[in-house]
């Protein structure tokens, strides 16, 4: 029997790596993105495309129905579509804070809520919530993209308890800096969400420079092995990262969080 899986934001990336890792792994793979122009190799490579918003539900709803319609199953569900909305929490627009939960969070919710009958039915499935070590390591402008995620965590962990009972599980891909246009599109919003002759404009250029000199980790592809592995293990963990590196940091920043604050304080002087 051929597996199905539905992954969002596949317009680049890390859903766009999976979207093909999956594929050649055996899946039927049906996702999509708002950016549908970027979606015509994927097609080419057989993969299921269509335009995708996450916050609209009539586009969420459209997409499950189709992959009901033409597979009568979905075996995994990989949340992986967000963003950064980075600037100072002074001054980021409340609108824009809005819309970063309803992406990042609201959005996964919605999505999860029309497949989960369907793997209720079936007596299996697999939720892969794309969550970031930001859910516990933070840094300056990152505020509402960092309580996003940190919530994302929270929504799996209690999402998994509630659907283990029926061969349903929910677990999180924690991944770290990747070699993606993530920062690049997080402080080009941190830019525009500042106010005229604001005092932040330093500590942008400050935190831009410390994401710099850490450079970029894993490739989008290395993250697609990732989530086959947190959709396929037959007893699947709660967290997954990427390396040794990123699950070290979110210790640190869990277990000696003043050492943490001190180093972070310390480097973006």
């Amino acid at each position: 029997m051929t597996k199905v899986a539905i992954i969002t934001g596949i317009s680049s990336g890390m859903g766009k790596a999976s979207a093909l890792y999956f594929k050649s792994k055996g899946f039927e793979v049906y996702g999509g993105a708002r950016r549908v122009e970027r979606l015509k190799d994927l097609n080419e490579q057989a993969i299921h495309t269509q335009a995708l918003d996450v916050t609209d539900k009539i586009s969420v709803r459209s997409l499950v129905d189709r992959v009901v319609s033409e597979q009568s199953r979905i075996d995994v569900l990989i949340n992986n579509a967000g963003y950064g909305e980075y600037g100072p929490l002074e001054e980021v627009p409340i609108e824009n804070a809005k819309k970063q939960f309803d992406v990042n969070l609201f959005g996964v919710g919605q999505i999860t809520q029309y497949v989960l009958p369907i793997m209720r039915r079936q007596k299996s499935g697999r939720i892969i919530n794309i969550s970031s070590i930001g859910a516990d390591v933070y840094s300056p402008l990152g505020g509402w993209y960092h309580a996003t995620k940190a919530s994302l965590n929270m929504w799996s962990d209690v999402l998994d308890s509630e659907v283990k009972r029926f061969g349903i599980r929910s677990v999180v891909v924690q991944p770290g800096i990747t070699k993606s246009e993530w920062s690049k599109i997080a402080f080009e919003n941190a830019r525009k969400n500042l106010k005229e002759n604001s005092p932040y404009e330093e500590l942008i250029n400050k935190v831009e420079n410390l994401f710099n000199q850490i450079g970029s980790g894993a490739t989008s592809e290395d993250l697609a092995k990732i989530f086959y592995q947190a959709a396929t293990d037959k007893n699947p963990k709660r967290r997954y990262y990427n390396s040794v590196m990123d699950h070290g940091m979110v210790l640190i920043a869990k277990k000696m969080p003043n050492t943490y604050r001190k180093v972070l304080t310390r480097l973006i002087k």
